[in-house]
């Protein structure tokens, strides 16, 4: 905006007349094709990005069109990190973890263990405490691909085929598909994280190659058809938020026009603020009025030990990079800040 400022200023009347008849003339050319595969397969992508590329189709008016992929339709979701580097892809949306980011704050993408309570602590880590200066110093570092933004999706809960949990003994032996850094925070307890493609996970359950889920919170479980499948709902969450970002090939980003940038970054936004509404009011309706799944709860002195084991994990990561040591801290100065202000915070 500012160069086009500038060139009005100094351009006459005419001038300016007759240049600004060129972006027309541009609109007619063949748009900007991208390329877009998200870690969600197609119901759960109907909500947490469908409804943000068809607005940014919409708005850029011809001049760019993103194709959207769901979770293995170009590439497995483990390769999306290389894929997006290597130019296959344009634009991805995931965690770090669950994409394998060269990074040594991957481990923080998706779910980390108590690091949230709710969806708004993500936001506010970002902007107030320092991890949007962290990631954006991170991903520097990285050839070719540049992170645009993070944003907060549902908590982490246990739902089960047929063996409820109401111990963390009831955990042994559990084969989940789950996301890797909680996965492997449980697995202390005994639970066996288990990787496979996305769209593989119901029928697997049903199979019983699966005994369960540890990926989402309620709102998922039932929109995509994983709350049919399973009969047991565990309500202790082990973190309150999923940690989600957009990256764009840095190639890529740099062909697109500031004003579409800026109209990505915008709808980027209107994204998170989507998720937001949704998995928050559906959290709540579904664990009061879901009749799919039985209600489990640990009991309070175990649940107490996960809590103080998860202290321990902190410092493990911690003390992985300096990098990751500052991302812990700045969860234990945001968690004690909460608890100091309190009500409506904690």
């Amino acid at each position: 905006m500012s160069s086009r400022r500038t060139f009005l200023k100094r351009a006459g009347l005419g001038a300016a007349a007759s240049t600004l008849a060129a972006p027309a003339v541009l609109a007619q050319g063949a748009p900007i094709k991208w390329r877009l595969q998200t870690y969600s397969g197609a119901p759960l992508g109907a909500h947490v990005i469908k409804p943000q590329i068809e607005a940014f189709n919409a708005a850029a008016n011809g001049e760019m069109e993103i194709e959207l992929y769901y979770a293995d339709q170009l590439v497995p979701t483990a390769d999306l990190f290389r894929a997006l580097q290597n130019g296959t892809l344009d634009a991805v949306q995931s965690d770090e973890a669950t994409m394998a980011s060269p990074v040594d704050i991957s481990v923080f993408g998706g779910y980390f263990p108590f690091a949230t309570r709710y969806s708004l602590d993500v936001a506010a880590l970002f902007q107030y405490y320092g991890l949007n200066e962290i990631w954006a110093e991170a991903y520097g570092e990285v050839d070719n691909v540049t992170w645009l933004s993070s944003g907060a999706w549902d908590p982490l809960h246990i739902f089960t085929v047929d063996k409820p949990i109401r111990s963390l003994a009831d955990m042994k032996g559990l084969r989940v598909f789950g996301v890797p850094t909680a996965g492997k925070f449980l697995s202390r307890y005994g639970l066996i994280p288990v990787t496979i493609p996305w769209d593989n996970v119901e029928v697997a359950m049903q199979t019983g190659e699966l005994d369960g889920v540890a990926w989402c919170g309620f709102t998922e479980a039932y929109e995509v058809g994983w709350a049919d499948v399973c009969k047991y709902a565990l309500t202790n969450s082990v973190t309150g938020a999923w940690f989600g970002s957009y990256f764009a090939n840095t190639a890529s980003w740099e062909k697109v026009p500031p004003h579409l940038q800026e109209l990505f970054r915008i709808t980027i936004d209107q994204s998170h603020y989507y998720r937001n509404v949704w998995y928050w009011g559906g959290e709540a309706k579904l664990r009061v009025e879901g009749e799919k799944m039985e209600l489990t709860s640990l009991p309070d002195e175990e649940w107490a030990q996960v809590n103080k084991d998860a202290e321990g994990f902190w410092d493990e990561v911690a003390s992985s990079s300096e990098r990751a040591g500052k991302v812990v801290q700045a969860f234990k100065t945001y968690a004690a800040n909460m608890e100091k202000a309190g009500y409506p915070y904690r």
